[in-house]
């Protein structure tokens, strides 16, 4: 699967991104608001590995999409599906690194995603999920037309402490109109 923005490359990740994911999945400023803490090199190794032959969109497993500069080839960040057990329904995420933010790589790889998801995959609503305090999150999916629908409080416990979380989603339907 590879999928083409006019600046961006979603493809599969390659035992090549290894030394730039652990630079942003290891960054303090990006982890605040992960479920994750930092990766070992081991560690980030394992997932590599298994995100190159893992079987993309089955239910209840995370599939990670590597983004690229298209113009340098650069790995600057991932987005994630999880599909739900129904087939029809999955959450995803996003993770830039912090040198590339500000410039709408987010929203034109996110906003690319969801399209592929919707109109190849056949998907009926994708939801988001992001903590209350992640205001960069919160805009990227207000701005890709996603609804508020929840609002859960102290529903994840997290690095020593308890966090609340802003449930968005969007329907196909509602994303084909905004189309």
């Amino acid at each position: 699967m590879i999928l083409e923005t006019p600046r961006l490359i979603l493809r599969r990740f390659k035992k090549s991104d290894v030394e730039s994911f652990l630079a942003y999945h290891n960054d303090p400023d990006i982890i605040r608001y992960q479920s994750w803490e930092a990766f070992s090199e081991k560690e980030a190794l394992d997932f590599v590995e298994e995100q190159t032959t893992l079987q993309p969109f089955i239910a209840g497993k995370w599939f990670q999409i590597a983004i690229d500069l298209k113009e340098t080839n650069q790995h600057i960040g991932d987005c994630a599906v999880n599909v739900k057990e129904d087939g029809q329904q999955a959450e995803l995420g996003f993770t830039i690194s912090r040198d590339f933010q500000k410039r709408a790589y987010a929203f034109e790889a996110v906003s690319h995603l969801l399209n592929y998801l919707f109109e190849t995959r056949k998907f009926h609503c994708i939801v988001g999920i992001a903590d209350c305090e992640n205001k960069a999150s919160i805009a990227l999916l207000k701005k890709l037309g996603m609804r508020q629908e929840g609002y859960f409080i102290q529903s994840y416990y997290d690095k020593g402490d308890w966090s609340d979380e802003y449930l968005f989603a969007i329907l196909k339907s509602e994303w084909q109109k905004k189309e």
